[in-house]
């Protein structure tokens, strides 16, 4: 990190400080709707246990308990997808054992008797590390059973409450830190940002940090209203659960940013390989006296917060009796935010699918009708079908099946890469019949692996045939699966802003401007990583941190399409 005196040669501090009309410097709190003021101290905020707020704080604090040999555990908050032997593998929702911490970014630990690196912003420490303790200690408590059931049933309901109060001390304490994290930047860096017209403009400024102010507001009427159902003295008796059924709604104020965070990332990086503006926000972090955390650090938190809420009403409702007060609140909430945060997650994957869609489209030679996108966001199922007229004619098609529509392609002869627009059929109006091999009544044909699409409003049909039963069935699944997104997208109410769906149109048709037709403009698939044998235990670190996605529950998950590799082989769909 560079030092305060060499960054005040680069850039003064003295001049981001901002004085008012009188002359005197400008007071650094934020006046809520009421007129109040709220300036927490972050010592004060720390003071329950420093280790475990204070984003890296904790390796002291993890490193020690290692040292006095306790058995420290992580509870792992996204998927952690790895080739490489030296890196650790796991899903949301596993529990690691942290066995060293030295490193800041990566952390050495044991999950299901593998030992590897993993990295230490895929996790979160356990709030009841005492767990494990208690459960390897069961066979001891055994043995001393005749000294009564009753004490035993006494000291657990006490075990129970304690870890209660450890949950929702957590709770209390990262809710508190993180209105501190939001107003250091709202305060250190977006309101110095404003200040120098010169460097940023306001486009730049909306994309680097989104709607982040109103997160702030949103989160601070949050936090009182959770201060009102704290019970300081015992926080076990704590009812907290209604906030988070009252603000529910508030919460998906996260989705814009959360779907505008990738673009500000990519913004931060063009912007910091000029020394002036990395000087300039650590000029601003110096100022604001902010935790040592470069800021695109500070501009992960809220996509992280709003993944951990679910994790820890689930951490809170397992401690919860069904007798206590809380308890429906409580399993409500967790529900609830689970709803909230997956709705998060759709609308980010959705939106990344737009792209390629679009994308997809202005490959297609001689498109016709309205964009994709106009009713379509997601790719379901494709592959080639047989199209039968009623004539007996045979055309072979390459589909392509996407929410509400089947479009049909129809392969260049000589080019096999290139596909022409050959028509779509509107699934919401469309009834799938599954025909039996043999002679088909209606068109007195003889068919096999074949299906048909009716439409319910003309009567019209279109009789398609797969090559093989497999692929017959892949389909017959692929429009149930399609039917079912449909009424999911409506009943969540899944929405793509229209300005986003032209926004994917038009960088499409810019990428693929003085660009001949065809597929050479889709994705490809990322190559594969080379294996590395592990040789021994403390091998190097890796050398770059993944990107977490922005949110991954330990809860079944729609299995994320493959089918765009097809887009650049067009070979069949293959399972």
């Amino acid at each position: 990190m560079v030092a305060r005196g060499e960054i005040a040669r680069f850039w003064s501090l003295e001049s981001l400080h901002m004085v008012s009309s009188d002359g005197g410097a400008e007071s650094c709190g934020l006046v809520d709707d009421n007129g109040s003021e709220e300036d927490y101290s972050y010592e004060d905020l720390c003071q329950a246990n420093p280790r475990y707020l204070q984003p890296g704080g904790e390796q002291l604090a993890i490193n020690e308990l290692i040292s006095d040999g306790s058995v420290v555990c992580a509870e792992a908050l996204w998927d952690h997808v790895t080739m490489d032997d030296q890196e650790l593998g796991f899903k949301a929702g596993d529990v690691i054992q942290v066995l060293e911490a030295s490193n800041k970014d990566w952390w050495w630990g044991r999950s299901e008797d593998r030992e590897a690196w993993f990295p230490a912003s895929f996790v979160r420490l356990r709030v009841n590390q005492e767990e494990l303790s208690e459960s390897s200690s069961g066979s001891t408590q055994g043995e001393e059973r005749d000294e009564g059931a009753g004490r035993s049933r006494h000291k657990h309901c006490e075990s129970k409450q304690q870890m209660r109060t450890n949950v929702v001390r957590e709770i209390m304490n990262t809710e508190r830190v993180y209105i501190k994290h939001l107003k250091d930047i709202c305060e250190g860096y977006i309101r110095q940002c404003r200040k120098h017209t010169g460097m940023f403009t306001v486009a730049q400024l909306a994309t680097i940090f989104g709607n982040i102010e109103d997160i702030y507001k949103f989160q601070r009427k949050f936090l009182k209203d959770l201060e009102k159902q704290y019970n300081k003295e015992e926080p076990h008796l704590s009812e907290i659960g209604s906030c988070f059924l009252q603000h529910q709604e508030g919460f998906a104020i996260y989705s814009e940013y959360c779907n505008n965070h990738p673009g500000a990332c990519a913004e931060l990086s063009r912007l910091m390989t000029q020394g002036r503006y990395r000087h300039f926000f650590e000029a601003c972090r110096l100022l604001q006296q902010m935790i040592d955390i470069a800021i695109d650090g500070f501009l992960l938190t809220p996509v992280q917060k709003i993944c951990k809420y679910p994790l820890q009403l689930a951490e809170l409702l397992k401690y919860t009796t069904q007798e206590h007060s809380d308890y429906n609140n409580i399993k409500a909430a967790h529900e609830a935010m689970k709803h909230v945060a997956c709705l998060i997650n759709e609308r980010k994957r959705k939106l990344e699918s737009i792209d390629k869609i679009a994308r997809w489209q202005v490959s297609i030679v001689g498109w016709e009708g309205q964009d994709i996108l106009d009713r379509s966001s997601e790719l379901i199922h494709s592959g080639e079908l047989t199209r039968v007229t009623r004539q007996g004619r045979s055309q072979q098609r390459t589909f392509f099946l996407f929410d509400h529509q089947l479009v049909c392609c129809k392969k260049d002869l000589l080019r096999r890469d290139m596909l022409y627009y050959r028509g779509r059929v509107d699934m919401d109006d469309m009834e799938l019949v599954d025909l039996e091999d043999g002679r088909d009544k209606d068109w007195s044909l003889s068919v096999k692996n074949a299906f048909k699409l009716v439409s319910r409003s003309s009567g019209e049909a279109h009789l398609l045939c797969a090559k093989k039963q497999e692929d017959k069935a892949r389909w017959l699944q692929a429009c149930g699966a399609e039917r079912r997104r449909v009424q999911e997208d409506r009943e969540m109410g899944m929405e793509i802003p229209e300005n986003q769906k032209k926004l994917a149109m038009l960088n499409a048709q810019k990428a693929g401007h003085g660009k001949s037709k065809g597929y050479s403009g889709c994705p490809v698939a990322p190559p594969l990583q080379n294996l590395h044998p592990l040789q021994q235990r403390h091998v190097t670190v890796p050398a770059s941190v993944p990107q977490q996605p922005v949110f991954a529950l330990a809860e079944p998950r729609r299995k994320p399409s493959l089918l765009w590799h097809t887009f650049t082989k067009l070979t069949p769909f293959r399972k």
